[in-house]
Formats: structure tokens, sequence, C-alpha cells
């Protein structure tokens, strides 16, 4: 999966940008607060209909304009598709070969996308919901039954959600719609807990791979920490575990009115798997940097086995505060995928020559930019 054609029209700083981009590397050199996260965010949006930066789409378009658009084309195989995210204050209109989607679920996985940016060492150190967010993105791209199963489980989530706040304010509400309830958001955590598992599971398989190469250590790991104990991931199993985690904690649920248990208050955490420690607590800034970048690069075959293609890369200002080897050990590892990387940085001081050697160079200066 490659994007070939990038168009921004009145988005953010660029009043109409055009790129052609090379099926490898890309690279977009400047100063700070010239643009070029701009354009790995326009990707994001054009990818996943929404900003890694902001949940307020509006504050994206240029001052004074209307919408902004976004146009790129994407080549996945001999199949070109063109796709267009038009952003505007009544809402999102996506187009498919100028066809409108008007489901989302539609739309995503027409480009996948795997995105690291500094501030994606809030992973590690913000709260579980940040870790939930980047699971739900990452599966919502690779797995469709995910993303209509996550959708649908929070869809009843908050229909038991308030029926929680009746029955606590009106004693002779029916209970039994409360079990109907229960019964049908059990049916969708089970799907939910049974694929984030098998992702952990499929990360672990390369991450420490990655990162003794970044690093010389081989002790890292991610553990998956669903909010109930759960024993197996067969599907009686979690029924059952579910089943008398709600039962239980009936008036529990009740006087808090909301769903205490389930996969909307899962986490994971990165571990030192020698000695079991987190790396929230226990691991350097540069330790925790370098394991969510083993992370994201793990996830690339992972996309590739689930999709049947690499998805883009995008890996905005990596370089930063990392010495020169491990920047040449990051670009030996994305070299060996037959995947499009588009990466931000301030300098290419260096950097080995023969990782370069395929790669387009683009300035970017004040929302201008031009291939050197």
């Amino acid at each position: 999966m490659k994007i070939t054609k990038l168009n921004l029209t009145n988005f953010r700083n660029y009043s109409n940008m055009n790129v052609s981009l090379n099926d490898k590397m890309n690279v977009f050199i400047g100063d700070n607060a010239q643009g070029k996260t701009n354009i790995l965010e326009s990707i994001t949006i054009l990818a996943l209909t929404k900003s890694h930066r902001v949940s307020y789409n509006p504050n994206i378009i240029q001052f004074n304009k209307k919408k902004c658009l976004i146009k790129g084309v994407v080549k996945k195989d001999k199949i070109i598709s063109k796709l267009e995210v038009e952003v505007s204050e009544e809402g999102k209109k996506l187009r498919v070969n100028k066809t409108e989607i008007r489901k989302i679920a539609d739309y995503i996985s027409h480009l996948n996308v795997i995105i690291f940016t500094p501030d994606d060492l809030e992973i590690i150190k913000s709260s579980p919901n940040v870790r939930r967010n980047l699971l739900n993105i990452q599966l919502s791209q690779i797995s469709k039954t995910y993303l209509n199963t996550y959708n649908e489980y929070n869809k009843i989530l908050k229909t038991r959600n308030e029926y929680l706040k009746i029955l606590f304010n009106n004693s002779i509400a029916d209970k039994n719609y409360l079990d109907i309830l229960t019964d049908k958001l059990i049916e969708k955590a089970i799907i939910i807990y049974q694929l984030r598992k098998e992702y952990i599971e499929s990360v672990n398989k390369n991450i420490n791979l990655y990162y003794k190469e970044i690093t010389g250590s081989d002790d890292l790991e991610v553990e998956y920490l669903p909010n109930i104990e759960i024993s197996d991931y067969d599907y009686e199993t979690i029924r059952k575990a579910l089943k008398h985690k709600y039962k239980k904690n009936y008036l529990k649920e009740l006087n808090y009115g909301m769903t205490i248990y389930g996969p909307h208050r899962d986490d994971f955490l990165f571990k030192f798997k020698n000695d079991n420690k987190d790396l929230r607590f226990y691991g350097s800034q540069g330790q925790q940097k370098l394991a969510i970048i083993s992370f994201k690069l793990a996830e690339i075959e992972i996309f590739k086995e689930k999709c049947g293609s690499y998805p883009v890369l995008l890996l905005d200002d990596i370089f930063s505060e990392l010495d020169i080897s491990k920047r040449n050990k990051i670009l030996k590892i994305v070299g060996k995928y037959n995947v499009q990387s588009i990466i931000t940085t301030t300098d290419l001081k260096n950097i080995k020559k023969n990782y370069l050697e395929d790669a387009f160079i683009f300035e970017v200066k004040a929302g201008n930019v031009e291939r050197k």
C-alpha cells in the first residue's frame, strides 16, 4: 500500500499543496513550526478520518476558509483508489473514487497507517484510555469485525449506563431489561477481548527483536491487562467470568450509575520481562521512546498478514533525542520492508547515505514544499 500523490487545500498552513511521493522513503526536512507535522496529520486524517493531534476537526481549516480538502491517490497492488476527506464546520464528507461514503466503517482500511510522534511517550506515561485508543485505532484498520463490534459495544454500553441510572431512581423499573442489555454487552465484549489478546500476542512475536536490534537488550514485553480476571480466552470462559462479575457487582454499578467492568476499562503495559518491572516507573525516557518505536515496528508484519499489504509508516521527528547509532539502526529496520515511509526531521546529519539513496527529500519552509 503506497500513497502516490497528496493534495491539500486550505489545510492548516497549506493553501494549496501538491506532492508526488516515492514508494519507499520520503523525508520532509525543515525547521520547527514550518508545517512538516501538518503533512503527516493530513495523511492520518486521510486514513482514519480524524487527526492524531486534535479532536475538533474545524481547527484544521485555514483561517477565514469554510472548508479544507485532503486528497490522496493510494495504490494497493494494481488497484488505485482516489481518497478524499472534506472537513467543514458542518462535519466531514468522505469519498472514494468520487463516490461519497456515508459510514466511516466502510471508509476505514482504504489506507492503513502506523504513526509515531513525540507525543507517543504518553502511551506509556498517561492513562489507560490512551493505550486503549491505540489498540482501537490499529485493530479498526485491520479488522472490520473489530470496528463494527466495538461500535456496537459502545452503543449498548451507553444504553446500559442510562438504564442503570433509571433503575437507581425508580425501584419498580424492570430489571429484566438490564439483564438483556448485559447479555448483549457480553457477546460483544468477548469478541473485543479475544481480538485484543490476539493482537498483543502478535506484537510480542517481534517487538523484542526490534528492541534488541536498536538497543542491544532483549528485555521488552507487552502485557495485556483486561479489567476482569480471565483464565482463558475461549468464548465460554470469558462469558462466565463477565456474567459472574456483573451479577456480583450489580449494587455497586447501580450506585455508580455506570458499567464499571468490561473492555472499555482495559489496559496494557510495557515491561522489562526479566524482572517484570513496568517501564512507566522503571524505564528512562529513552527506553520508553525506543519501546514505543519497537511496538510500532512490530505492527508492520501484523498489518501485512491481516490486510495483504504493508501499511504506510509515518515517523514524525523520530530522530530527536536519539544518538547517531540508533537513528541508523531504525532506518535499517525500516529499509528491510517493502514499506513506504514518510519521515519528518530537522536535519539529516550523520545519516548513512545508503539509507537515503532511493529517498525523496522535500524541504518544508513556511507552508511551501519543494523537492530537493
